[in-house]
C-alpha cells in the first residue's frame, strides 16, 4: 500500500518503517500508524536484513522496531544503521522488560519504548509526542524551553489514586469491568470482587473520570434506572 500523498502546503508526513517479523503484528502496527495524522508507512520489514535493504531504497524518519528479530536483536540493527550513517529515530515495540536493554537503546537513539501487548491509543500517544518533539526547532531561549522539548517525549504520569483506593482493588475492579461486555453495575462488581457496593462505585467512578470507562443508565425493572459501566475498548 502506498503512503497517502500530502496535499500542497501540508507538511511532509513522518516516514515510518515497521520492522516486525510477525505478519499479523506487522499489519496491525501498519494500520495503527496510518490512523495517526502526520505519519505515513513507507514499508514493512520482517528482519534486520530486510530493514537495511529497504532503507537503502526508501528513506525513513522513524523505525517502529521489534527487538526480537529472526536474524538478531533489534539493537544490533540500530548499531549497524548508525555505523552506516543512518540517523533514523527508533520507537522500540517489544515485550522485553530488561532495563539494561532500555539504557543501551537510549544511547543508540531509541526515543520511546512501547511494551507489548498495547492498544492503538498507547501507540498514538507515543507517536504524537514524538511528532511534537520533532517539530521543535531553532535556538532555545533557556533551560525551560529545553526541558519542555524533552518532556514531549515522556509518557504522561499516571494520575494519583484518590485517597482510600488501592491499586490491587482497582486491578480487580478493572478485570471485572473488562470481562463484562454488556456492562456491569456497581452491585454486580461488588459481588464479583468481594467489596461493598459503595466501594465498587467509587472505583468505577474513578475509571470513568480517568477516561477508561463509560456509564449509562439501564432501564429494566420498574423504578430508578440502574447505572451500567462499560470498559472503553480503545484502552
Amino acid at each position: 500500500m502506498s503512503p497517502p500523498q500530502a496535499r500542497p502546503g501540508d507538511p511532509a508526513p513522518i516516514r515510518v518503517l515497521v520492522v516486525e517479523d510477525d505478519p499479523v503484528a506487522a499489519d496491525a502496527h501498519r494500520m495503527y500508524v496510518e490512523r495517526v495524522p502526520g505519519f505515513a508507512v513507507v514499508g514493512a520489514a520482517r528482519s534486520g536484513g530486510d530493514a537495511q535493504r529497504l532503507l537503502e531504497r526508501t528513506p525513513a524518519d522513524l523505525l517502529l522496531l521489534d527487538l526480537y528479530l529472526p536474524d538478531g536483536h533489534g539493537l544490533q540493527l540500530v548499531r549497524a544503521l548508525r555505523a552506516a550513517g543512518n540517523g533514523a529515530d527508533v520507537i522500540a515495540v517489544t515485550s522485553a522488560r530488561d532495563l539494561a536493554v532500555v539504557r543501551d537503546g537510549v544511547s543508540l537513539g531509541v526515543v520511546q519504548y512501547v511494551l507489548k501487548p498495547f492498544t492503538f491509543s498507547t501507540l498514538r500517544d507515543r507517536l504524537l509526542r514524538y511528532a511534537e518533539f520533532r517539530a521543535t526547532a531553532g535556538e532555545a531561549s533557556g533551560q525551560d524551553e529545553v526541558d519542555r522539548a524533552l518532556a514531549a517525549l515522556r509518557a504522561p504520569q499516571p494520575a494519583a489514586m484518590p485517597k482510600g483506593l488501592t491499586q490491587a482493588t482497582l486491578h480487580a475492579v478493572t478485570e471485572a469491568l473488562r470481562g463484562a461486555e454488556e456492562g456491569i453495575s456497581a452491585a454486580a462488581t461488588a459481588e464479583s470482587v468481594g467489596i461493598s457496593r459503595i466501594t465498587a462505585r467509587r472505583y468505577l467512578e474513578h475509571l470513568v473520570e480517568a477516561g477508561r470507562a463509560a456509564r449509562a443508565p439501564h432501564y429494566g425493572q420498574i423504578g430508578r434506572p440502574e447505572l451500567l459501566y462499560r470498559w472503553l475498548s480503545e484502552y
